[in-house]
């Protein structure tokens, strides 16, 4: 238990409720600790904290556009990451025919997160389908193959040497968010058994980033039963039921699906705009700190960001103030829109993410300078 030091004091023209009623003529920065769960202060300032005119050094907004990638491996872990550090990797697979292996990650736990296509996954504990906005859990240690039923592209974030988890739903009860209960699992249904056979098998085993094959005279997933509770898990982005307040704009940490090892995978899904008046109807300006911010963008209209498409990815690290470009800022404030129409996947680091030469490859490099000129488009 950390004994921070809390005194909230109020100096100057400030809110005493944080995210609205703003003074006139100001704009809030929250800089806090913990991701939005530790201490932290409101900021007002005279003009947004975003009017940089240059950056200058290895530190700044960056994003990247995913439908530039070319590559389309036959193999899982021939995949290139985007961006990594020690305690998660992220890829972009784009696979295009059924897998004629099965792969087996032993260094953490794999979340596949389907951006586009359909088919089938087969794995220890039977078969599963799935189809675009599922997310899929695959505990470490896991045997799967995918059979495709249309070209498919997943979105890969690896718990490296840690497992996922649901996070802690406190004071609004296990069943908020979604509901446990609505977890798919795998079947040992007349499909799997049909899979079944004594054809050869060879398993792809990563392991320190290193491949090594297995093989078998014999298809290995040949399971007739199994009991427990740690499995392959599925859910759609349709089965979550977003958190929200009609008069408080509530952090994104309150969108957390799931949790690793020093990161955290949040999902952004429609939802309804705040409507009191004096609430804050966008993301509000942020310098967390702690936290380097990575978001992949699947479906929709990006309420807080302008120029990005589905597919393309944002990078916030620590270090400088983030928050809504210009024209979301002017739209929400008039209050244009009365609810999201954006699906998204955030992942929150706690340590500084590398990226990669593949991500540099379809970086969009003026991405700083998106939100210059906003006093004129206001």
């Amino acid at each position: 238990m950390r004994n921070w030091i809390r005194f909230p004091r109020i100096e100057g023209n400030a809110s005493r409720q944080a995210h609205a009623d703003i003074p006139d003529g100001c704009f809030e920065r929250e800089m806090g600790k913990e991701g939005f769960f530790g201490p932290a202060t409101h900021l007002y300032h005279s003009h947004p904290p975003t009017e940089w005119i240059e950056f200058e050094g290895p530190l700044r907004p960056r994003a990247f556009d995913t439908n530039k990638l070319t590559a389309t491996d036959a193999i899982a872990w021939d995949v290139e990451p985007l961006l990594f550090n020690n305690h998660c990797r992220i890829r972009l697979w784009r696979c295009h025919e059924d897998m004629t292996y099965l792969a087996r990650n032993s260094d953490g736990d794999e979340l596949l997160f389907v951006h586009a296509g359909g088919g089938s996954l087969f794995c220890d504990f039977g078969h599963l389908t799935f189809t675009e906005g599922d997310y899929i859990l695959l505990p470490r240690g896991t045997m799967w193959r995918l059979q495709i039923s249309q070209p498919t592209t997943l979105l890969m974030i690896e718990a490296t040497n840690s497992s996922y988890q649901l996070p802690d739903k406190g004071i609004v009860g296990p069943h908020a968010i979604f509901d446990p209960a609505i977890l798919d699992t795998p079947h040992l249904d007349a499909t799997f058994k049909q899979q079944q056979g004594e054809n050869p098998w060879n398993v792809l085993v990563k392991r320190n980033n290193q491949i090594s094959t297995i093989r078998y005279p014999f298809n290995p997933l040949d399971v007739q039963g199994w009991k427990g509770e740690l499995i392959v898990v599925k859910i759609n982005w349709r089965d979550i039921r977003p958190l929200m307040s009609h008069r408080y704009h509530l952090p994104p940490s309150a969108h957390t699906t799931f949790v690793g090892n020093r990161f955290v995978v949040c999902t952004f899904c429609p939802r309804p705009i705040e409507s009191d008046p004096g609430a804050l109807k966008v993301p509000f300006y942020h310098s967390n700190d702690d936290f380097d911010e990575l978001i992949f963008y699947h479906n929709g209209d990006f309420f807080s960001r302008d120029n990005i498409h589905p597919g393309m990815m944002t990078l916030h690290p620590c270090g400088f103030t983030h928050g809504p470009h210009p024209k979301a800022f002017a739209a929400g404030q008039k209050h244009a829109k009365k609810e999201t129409d954006e699906v998204a996947v955030m992942i929150d680091t706690r340590d500084a993410l590398q990226i990669t030469p593949n991500a540099m490859s379809v970086e969009w490099e003026g991405y700083v300078s998106s939100w210059r000129n906003s006093k004129k488009e206001k």
